[in-house]
């Protein structure tokens, strides 16, 4: 269980002010090591944002020279607050306590003793003060610094394989409390979903798997002006890795500002799900994509990489 990761994450991001101090001491407190981290304020064009990377070796990880490989979390998101609009933490924030809190587990589980195989690369940002932007059928959080930006920052070349987080729950499309998985992307092409992370989310959720549709829009980068699911594939763009999406999902829309609207359980369900995929993954027993028909796909059809860029721009 990780309700008690989950709960003082949500407690502690529940702040108007975030400094990286105390974000060091709330992560030390768990036993990840000040080395293990690196926390810097970005500025925006109003405010700014603190990105959080912690990067947890494995028993038999790169890192200390193994052959294990390395998974990325990344908690992605807009921000954690949209003060002075509303006061408190909004919806949008379910991927940063996640990322978090998966962080926090796996190093209380290092220091009882139970390793990890494989490196781990947790990274998110946190910002209390985003702006609030319009979208059908509601309300987004934005960010104060761009999608390259947190690009940049959260998507780390280490990263063998990629667990992209997104409260997705501003749209019609999958209507289910709990959380959904969407198809493995891969260097612009979307590809059939894990059966192994289907088998891992029915183990944790103890019921049917739900799976989160894709479109070609939603793969490609923010800037082009074509409409996105919202933000959580965008590190599929700056990436050869395989990417998956972990959607925090509601039955009805609801605004990623919405504040009173980030549930527990679901939660707590995320991150057990998250650890899992971590402990599978690093023993090279939950493979994101089957390798030898995307090469086939390549060799068919040719790369589609064009897809990770602006395409091409009018002039």
């Amino acid at each position: 269980m990780a309700f008690k990761q989950v709960i003082e994450t949500t407690e502690y991001l529940d702040t108007p002010i975030i400094k990286k101090e105390d974000a060091a001491r709330f992560l030390n407190k768990w036993g990840i090591k000040s080395q293990e981290m690196k926390l810097k304020n970005i500025n925006g064009d109003k405010e700014q944002t603190l990105f959080v990377k912690i990067k947890i070796p494995g028993k038999n990880g790169k890192t200390k020279g193994g052959a294990s490989p390395t998974l990325g979390i990344i908690g992605r998101l807009g921000g954690i607050g949209a003060r002075p609009e509303q006061i408190g933490l909004v919806s949008d924030a379910d991927g940063a306590i996640i990322a978090l809190s998966a962080a926090a587990k796996i190093a209380v589980m290092r220091d009882k003793g139970d390793h990890l195989q494989g490196d781990v690369i947790i990274s998110t940002h946190l910002c209390p003060k985003a702006p609030v932007i319009p979208h059908h059928p509601v309300p987004f959080m934005g960010s104060p610094v761009s999608i390259e930006v947190m690009n940049q920052h959260e998507v780390d070349p280490c990263m063998e394989a990629i667990l992209s987080i997104d409260t997705t729950k501003a749209n019609r499309i999958t209507n289910h409390k709990g959380f959904a998985i969407s198809p493995t992307v891969k260097s612009g092409y979307i590809l059939r979903v894990s059966e192994s992370l289907l088998d891992i989310m029915e183990w944790v959720t103890g019921k049917l798997p739900v799976v989160f549709p894709l479109t070609i829009q939603d793969i490609t980068p923010y800037g082009n002006e074509l409409f996105h699911i919202n933000s959580i594939l965008q590190p599929s763009t700056a990436t050869p890795s395989p990417v998956v999406g972990v959607a925090i999902t509601s039955e009805v829309p609801v605004p990623g500002c919405a504040t009173g609207a980030n549930h527990l359980t679901d939660l707590e369900s995320a991150v057990r799900f998250v650890l899992e995929v971590a402990k599978s993954y690093g023993k090279g027993t939950c493979p994101f994509t089957d390798e030898k028909e995307f090469q086939k796909l390549l060799s068919l059809y040719g790369p589609l990489d064009h897809l990770q860029t602006l395409g091409k721009q009018s002039i």
